[in-house]
Parts: structure tokens; C-alpha cells; sequence
């Protein structure tokens, strides 16, 4: 096991990192999150009781130190409700909160939807107002967690973003019910808020093991995703850096997630999905339904061309799959390892997303298993062998951890990392 280890999604979201994240996570003395707000969503099942994550990574399951870095956007009073959801886990003694991450306002949830209603070409924003908060961060005028504690400041600069934003936004708000709902919400954890990016560092340096999570996936990354039906921040291993503050090699390798079928939230090109009756199965099977929107994700098969490409930006080493017992019982089930592209075969997905319109997949096909939870702890089918070493033979990544189910008891180590 790595000292330190960075967790990053593979595809387009809900790979099923928080489970990973999870199962990895009592190994480890520190979870840090380095980018997202609440439009990511991790579910993780465990004693018979579900829990649904959209800030607070899911390592605070196990009594580990859960910190939320300078690089992710944070609505403070999602936040509160979380800790109150995980209660009995005493959180405040475990959260350490970025005193440089931005803050969710509640003008930025209607900014959202106004930018998304007023669009010709939709995104398929959660509404979460995370867009607009990463763009008053680069606009430099955002809030910051620090900013929270002082009530005058947190006024003043309320202030300007709100005159900043007058006639586009549709509805009024009030300046002062702003303030004091938030500076209220921000002293009930005005302790957490600290240096996170010192801590880490100096964590790190005395031999604490550290676990480094994102948010979302590769094809989400801001400028390594399907621009511009993508998320507002990096998703990909520089988000780590930047969105924690450490150096890169206090980084010691980079697990990839990756569902063993594809799945994606929103508007924007999908070379490999399917829909009909297979596509249903699925969904039903796999109860693919957004964590923070509700809304049916769509499926395809596995797309092994995004998932080499995501390898690759990332130096991705080892691989979790998630969700491979939900294809036990389909039949047949197809890989795309490349595309017919006008006349050739290609195995990159072009930058321009009109383009990845006229993409073919090209598939191999694998004969099927059946393979669920309850047979973990037994060898695992042929079929289902020769389908995880195509994926390692065409990523050039080593698969260590299979999910099998929904709770963490059902997942399965397949080798050392």
C-alpha cells in the first residue's frame, strides 16, 4: 500500500469512487478532497445504512481525518447538513476545511440556472451554483471560507458580487439575510477552518498516509473533458496539486476508477451508448440515478478509448472497477477499444465534441457471467477474467480491486498495491 494515494474517476462521474474511496479509506490516516462543491455525489452502504456524500469524503465513515482543500467550492449550510448526518462519527473532531476554498452562495444556485435557461446548447448543470462560484473565484470576486468569520468584510464583499451580477440574475436577494444566515452557519465550524494545505504537508513529511480523492471524472476535467459540456474545475491529477497545495511527488501513485459499463449525467457526446432493452436492464440493475440531480443517467458499453486517454493525462497505475456484477446476466457484452473516424480507425477522441458525433465504436465482444456479492470470497468466472485483462491489456493499467455490490463487504482485492 502507498503512503500516499490519489483516487480519480475515469470516465464522465459516478464511477463509483466513493466506495473505493471508502474501502481504502481505514487504511489510511487522512482523506483530502481537492476539487467539486455539492454537484458531486458519493453513496456508500455499510451496516445496513445508506449514505449519501456530496462535500464530506466518505473516509469520515472510519474515524480518519477528512479534509476539503483550497480547490473545491463549498456551500456551508450542505455542509452543516452533512455533519449532522454523520453525527454519531463525532465529525467536527475529524473535518479540517480549506480556509482558501470558495464559498457556494445562494446567488450563485440562481446564476445557474439562469445562465442554463438563457444557453442554445444545453449543459446539464446540477443547478448547484457550482459554475458560477468557480467564476467569481476567477473573476476575484469571490467568498472564501475565511471570509465567513468577519461579518463587516463578508458584507462588503457580498455586496459587490451581488452589484456585479444586477440585471442578470432573476430574482432578489437580500444582503443582509445573506450574511447572517452564512456567518452563522461558518462559526458553527469556525475551528475546522485552518491552512489545510500546511497540514497536509506537514502530515505528509512526518509519514502520515494520505488518501487524495476527486470529484467526477476525467471527461468532466475543464480542459481535458469534452469541453464545454463539462464541469468548472480540474478533475485530472493536477486538480490535486493545485487544489491542495502540495508538491507533486508527495503524490506516490494514482488509482483510476472505472464502472465496468459506462454511465453519464447531462447533455454531450456518447460514442458507446445504448438504449432499449439492455440500456433498461442496466439502469434497473444498477440503480443509475444521479446522488444530487435524481435524473437517469444514460448507459453505454465500457468505452476503453476514454478510459486509456484518462490513464494516460493522469499517470493512472492501478485500476478499481466498479459495478462489474451488474453485468452478470446480460448476455454478450461489448468493449469499444477504437473508432471509424471517416475512413480510418482511430483510438483518440477528437477535441471539437461535434466531431465525436460521427465516431463508430468498434467493439469487441465477451461472452457473459454470472458473478454477484455473495461469491466474492470464490474465484472469479473465466469470462470475467478475460474481460479484466482486456481492459488492463488495452490501458496498460493493473486492475487491484473489483466491486461486486452495492455495500463495502462486497468488493474484492485482486492484487497488491
Amino acid at each position: 500500500m502507498f503512503r500516499t494515494l490519489a483516487v480519480i474517476g475515469l470516465q464522465f462521474g459516478d464511477e463509483g469512487k466513493g466506495k473505493i474511496v471508502d474501502y481504502l479509506s481505514s487504511r489510511y490516516e487522512i482523506v483530502a478532497r481537492y476539487q467539486g462543491g455539492a454537484n458531486a455525489g458519493h453513496t456508500v452502504i455499510t451496516g445496513g445504512k445508506v449514505y449519501k456524500f456530496h462535500l464530506i469524503p466518505s473516509g469520515i465513515l472510519h474515524g480518519t481525518i477528512c479534509v476539503l482543500g483550497n480547490g473545491m467550492v463549498i456551500d456551508p449550510i450542505q455542509l452543516l447538513e452533512e455533519i449532522k448526518m454523520v453525527k454519531d462519527y463525532s465529525p467536527l473532531k475529524k473535518i479540517r476545511i480549506s480556509e482558501r476554498a470558495h464559498v457556494v452562495m445562494p446567488y450563485h444556485k440562481e446564476q445557474d440556472m439562469v445562465e442554463e435557461k438563457r444557453k442554445n446548447n444545453k449543459i446539464g448543470t446540477t443547478g448547484k451554483g457550482i459554475g458560477p462560484a468557480y467564476e467569481d473565484k476567477y473573476g476575484r470576486i469571490g467568498i472564501r471560507m475565511v471570509d465567513l468569520l468577519d461579518k463587516e468584510k463578508l458584507e462588503e464583499k457580498v455586496k459587490l458580487a451581488l452589484n456585479m451580477k444586477r440585471g442578470f440574475l432573476e430574482k432578489e436577494f437580500n444582503l443582509r439575510e445573506i450574511v447572517q444566515s452564512y456567518h452563522e452557519a461558518a462559526l458553527q465550524f469556525k475551528k475546522n477552518i485552518i491552512d489545510t494545505s500546511s497540514f497536509l504537508r506537514k502530515s505528509i513529511e512526518e509519514g502520515r498516509s494520505v488518501l487524495f480523492e476527486g470529484a467526477q471524472g476525467t471527461h468532466l476535467d475543464v480542459d481535458f473533458g469534452m469541453y464545454p459540456f463539462v464541469t468548472s474545475s480540474n478533475t485530472t491529477i493536477g486538480g490535486a496539486i493545485t487544489g491542495l497545495g502540495i508538491p507533486p511527488h508527495y503524490i506516490s501513485n494514482v488509482m483510476g476508477v472505472v464502472k465496468a459499463y459506462t454511465t453519464k449525467v447531462g447533455e454531450g457526446p456518447f460514442p458507446t451508448e445504448i438504449k432499449g432493452k439492455i440500456a433498461d436492464e442496466i439502469l434497473k440493475k444498477g440503480n443509475e440515478y444521479g446522488t444530487t440531480t435524481g435524473r437517469p443517467r444514460r448507459i453505454g458499453w465500457l468505452d476503453l478509448n476514454l478510459v486509456k486517454y484518462s490513464v494516460e493525462v493522469s499517470g493512472v497505475k492501478y485500476i478499481a472497477i466498479s459495478k462489474i456484477d451488474i453485468l452478470s446476466g446480460i448476455g454478450e457484452i461489448k468493449v469499444a477499444y477504437a473508432y471509424k473516424y471517416n475512413g480510418k480507425i482511430i483510438k483518440k477522441i477528437p477535441p471539437d465534441p461535434s466531431e465525436i458525433s460521427k465516431l463508430t465504436p468498434v467493439y469487441r465482444v465477451f461472452e457473459g457471467w454470472e458473478f454477484t456479492g455473495e461469491d466474492r470470497r470464490n474465484e472469479i468466472p473465466k469470462n470475467m477474467k478475460n474481460y479484466i485483462r482486456f481492459i488492463e491489456e488495452k490501458t496498460g493499467a493493473k486492475v487491484v480491486i473489483i466491486s461486486l455490490g452495492a455495500s463495502r463487504e462486497d468488493t474484492k482485492l485482486l492484487g497488491r498495491f
